[in-house]
């Protein structure tokens, strides 16, 4: 399925009912008098926020939205119906802007949120409400206003526990396979990962959500290799999981380089706490693992775990350990 991380719509809010000029004729009644109902109310257009939703993909085909209009006013002072609310479905961490793209209106940021994007319009008015000692017989009624109608962008910012970053072919979506239940595209070359992929575990009856954010390369932060699109992701994550191959010719290096990446798009994405993991131990010997961490520890001052996916000790010692990056 395509990622889709950002879309322009269209809502228009239904139109309120006309109100009714309607006069009572009843057989035997000598005096008829006005008898026109109120036009009911437009339907409004409402986002609300679902948790199993991982995409805004249901808005590449359909870009247009408009709820149901009210019903018009009728005799026997009958009001309108009111239209339907139009309820669309969006995954939790979208934005919503203004068509300017740049001033926010609405964060979803939890399940089961709503928000009212687009309001329908009153219904107008029947002839019985213009009723008065002096106008017995009025003939005048209201049409209902306008629904609101507006160009929006949604914006999808992946929200997880625990984003995973690194380098391509660092070995993240293996991981998020290994742990989770996810199913990611894995192979051996750059941007394997086309776009976040999300997938929780538990651990110790705690269920952690993970983000496999795709390989930050050189550049990350002015667009080269979609970038942005990805270090926007990164800023919804509560804590990092920086995966970086230990088979690499300078580890501190490559660690070094998607920080760069980070610090150049925004200084708060280097404030989050980070795990740092050095991964494919499986492919060197003892000696060469320990070197390596020595030099690495010595360089940087940080501490690290040491994983191969395919040791399942070792996965239960991330799980285990990421517990304490999860607020």
């Amino acid at each position: 399925m395509k990622f889709l991380d950002q879309v322009k719509i269209y809502v228009k809010a239904g139109d309120g009912g006309s109100g009714s000029p309607s006069f009572r004729r009843e057989k035997f009644v000598e005096f008829g008098g006005p008898d026109g109902g109120d036009g009911g109310k437009g339907g409004s257009v409402v986002l609300t926020s679902e948790r199993n939703l991982n995409t805004l993909i249901d808005f590449r085909y359909q870009q247009h939205f408009k709820a149901q209009r009210g019903g018009d006013g009728s005799g026997k002072n009958k009001t309108g119906k009111g239209g339907e609310v139009l309820f669309l479905k969006v995954p939790v961490g979208t934005q919503v802007f203004e068509e300017d793209n740049k001033t926010l209106i609405y964060d979803f940021k939890n399940e089961n949120e709503e928000f009212v994007v687009a309001i329908g319009g009153k219904g107008g008015f029947g002839n019985t409400r213009f009723k008065s000692s002096t106008n017995r017989a009025p003939k005048k009624f209201t049409k209902g206003s306008k629904g609101e109608e507006f160009w929006i962008w949604l914006q999808l910012k992946t929200i997880a526990d625990i984003g995973i970053i690194g380098l391509p072919n660092a070995g993240k979506s293996s991981l998020l396979a290994s742990i989770t239940s996810a199913n990611p595209k894995i192979a051996n070359y750059k941007f394997t990962t086309l776009n976040p992929n999300l997938g929780v575990t538990i651990y110790d009856d705690k269920e952690i959500t993970l983000a496999d954010i795709p390989g930050l390369i050189e550049g990350a932060h002015t667009g080269t290799g979609l970038g942005i699109k990805f270090l926007k992701h990164i800023e919804r994550c509560k804590s990092l999981l920086h995966l970086i191959d230990i088979t690499e010719n300078n580890l501190e290096e490559s660690y070094n380089q998607v920080r760069n990446e980070l610090g150049e798009y925004s200084s708060d994405l280097l404030k989050k706490d980070e795990l740092i993991v050095l991964n494919k131990i499986d492919l060197l010997d003892e000696i060469e693992i320990n070197e390596k961490v020595k030099n690495f520890k010595k360089k940087t001052k940080k501490n690290v775990l040491l994983l191969s996916t395919l040791r399942k000790d070792a996965l239960m010692k991330v799980k285990a350990k990421l517990i304490n990056y999860v607020s």
